[in-house]
């Protein structure tokens, strides 16, 4: 887990782009891959990530959130799951709007855009949540360790 605000913005950067590539992938496998290109892929995928790294702005409240349930903080484990269930939601409802947007741009939206919101949330919420617990939270907890830490930590001085 990230200890400072250097460390936690490279974190984010790491969650934010495990998980717009792995939901980008996932919803172009829904709606079709018949307007696919490798050019517009990458325009989407980078305004998507700036979109949701802007909107992981509610990660703070997210911890504060989590830290404040009722449940054994003295494993780090605990607090993974806790925080990944009180970020993973209000994420998706927020890039589900865009991801709406998104649709209705580029394939249209049929009937109410109520259903198809609602529709997109609960599709989106049962990848990602298991994405975030299972491939993209270890693989950016393990970036961090392997290469962002030991940078970030200062020597220790050692007497003589």
């Amino acid at each position: 887990m990230p200890s400072n605000k250097k460390e936690g913005i490279i974190f984010g950067l790491f969650m934010c782009f495990g998980m717009v590539l792995i939901m980008s992938v996932y919803n172009t496998a829904l709606h079709g891959f018949s307007s696919f290109t490798v050019g517009g892929a990458v325009i989407q995928f980078a305004v998507t990530f700036i979109v949701a790294f802007i909107a992981e702005s509610v990660e703070p409240k997210a911890r504060k959130l989590a830290l404040s349930l009722p449940y054994d903080k003295s494993k780090e484990t605990n607090f993974i799951i806790a925080i990944a269930f009180c970020m993973v939601p209000v994420m998706v409802l927020i890039m589900s709007v865009y991801g709406l947007i998104l649709t209705s741009l580029m394939i249209g939206i049929e009937g109410s855009i109520f259903i198809a919101y609602l529709k997109t949330v609960g599709l989106n919420f049962i990848v990602a949540l298991p994405s975030q617990l299972l491939i993209v939270g270890p693989i950016s907890r393990w970036l961090l360790t392997k290469y962002i830490k030991p940078a970030t930590q200062k020597p220790k001085l050692t007497k003589i």
